[in-house]
């Protein structure tokens, strides 16, 4: 095991302010010294961003609200470079902030569309202002309310492309909205989820193509396309500054306890890291996980600065929950291994309960500024 310094002393910078990056910096506040860099100053909840394309923004989470305080201290700035033999990170005002550990908590982007130039990013690919993704999603909120209804493509038929086309069909039922899927849609879902989320997708006008792979949006017909049919993590700065990554997935190697397999100081959570556990095998994308990740990650160093030796990642799946509207949705009992169950619930039951989930991320991150040390209690963390 590295050594550590004692408790309070220790510097840790966490590496941005998503799930898994915040709930990791309120955790150790009061153990050590925490630096939280992030170029934005609000916490956005990636979860409701189908809501967001459909309907007007929630107000924000103020970063200097969440972090009031706590003693963590935000740098609103973005980082350019790590050195892992020196524990330094370089920002982009010319920073070098040294650190005893690091938690990379970058997440995930959408990834650029097939056919693009290999250094064009997908937000770059809406100049055009056809092509949408859900990081340009205010400039198709603009359009869909200002712009004659027409013909409306969501490409990719995973957990964001269903949300976003039931809620833009809900919402915007002038506008003739289809759902491209290279597989089955909701293929991760039982055979009653999967025939709900059918059964909720035609009920609202929307045409479901199955068996359609897109090679790029040029080859499909509609007047704007949301191109939903991949997620990237954000480990460039990881790459370059030598970490591991899994070549499937271009994640951070971790161990057991989300240590870089590279070097120790440095935890990865959230869409960043290649992150398993026994129950679970390999962790997908999305807050379900990043939460967690977070937790265990600010756990493992406290462990450490107090000479403890850091207990693996424990995390299983219980379900996955799917807004189809807002009066509508699916929760789809799963396995601890993701795969999914029998059992689902449907309907505005649903939709309610999504809708507390959602409310409870904020809740834990609000609990995690006031009570951090309340946070083993609850279900779901520890």
């Amino acid at each position: 095991m590295t050594t550590s310094p004692n408790h309070q002393n220790q510097r840790v910078i966490v590496l941005g302010a998503g799930y898994g990056g915040l709930i990791a910096a309120l955790r150790l506040a009061p153990h050590a010294r925490v630096t939280l860099i992030d170029p934005s100053d609000h916490f956005t909840e990636r979860v409701r961003q189908h809501e967001l394309l459909a309907r007007a923004p929630r107000p924000p989470h103020p970063l200097t609200t969440m972090l009031r305080g706590t003693g963590v201290r935000h740098l609103a700035r973005r980082a350019t470079s790590i050195d892992p033999t020196a524990r330094r990170v370089t920002t982009d005002d010319g920073q070098s902030l040294p650190y005893d550990r690091l938690v990379y908590a970058l997440g995930s982007r959408t990834g650029r569309t097939p056919g693009a130039a290999p250094e064009q990013t997908a937000p770059e690919q809406t100049a055009a202002e056809r092509v949408y993704t859900a990081e340009s999603a205010d400039s198709l909120r603009t359009r869909l309310r200002s712009a004659r209804p027409g013909t409306l493509a969501v490409v990719g038929a995973g957990l964001t492309g269903t949300e976003v086309a039931a809620e833009l069909a809900e919402t915007h039922p002038d506008w003739k909205i289809s759902l491209l899927s290279t597989g089955e849609v909701a293929a991760g879902h039982s055979a009653k989820g999967r025939a709900h989320v059918r059964t909720v997708l035609t009920a609202r006008g929307v045409r479901i193509e199955e068996g359609r792979k897109v090679g790029s949006p040029e080859e499909v017909d509609a007047d704007a396309l949301f191109w939903a049919a991949s997620m990237t993590p954000n480990t460039a700065l990881a790459d370059t500054a030598g970490l591991r990554l899994d070549p499937i997935t271009a994640r951070i190697e971790v161990d057991e306890t989300l240590r870089s397999v590279s070097y120790p100081e440095i935890y990865a959570v959230g869409d960043a890291a290649a992150a398993h556990s026994a129950a679970s095998g390999p962790l997908r994308m999305g807050c379900a996980a990043a939460l967690p990740t977070g937790f265990h990650a600010a756990g493992a160093i406290i462990a450490e600065s107090l000479g403890r030796r850091p207990e693996p990642l424990r995390f299983g799946y219980v379900t996955q929950c799917v807004s189809l509207g807002r009066h509508d949705g699916l929760i789809q009992f799963v396995h601890p291994d993701d795969t999914p169950r029998d059992r689902v619930l449907t309907g505005r039951t649903a939709a309610l309960v999504k809708e507390q989930v959602v409310r409870a991320t904020v809740g834990i991150l609000r609990l995690a500024r006031s009570s951090p040390r309340a946070l083993p209690l609850v279900p779901g963390l520890g």
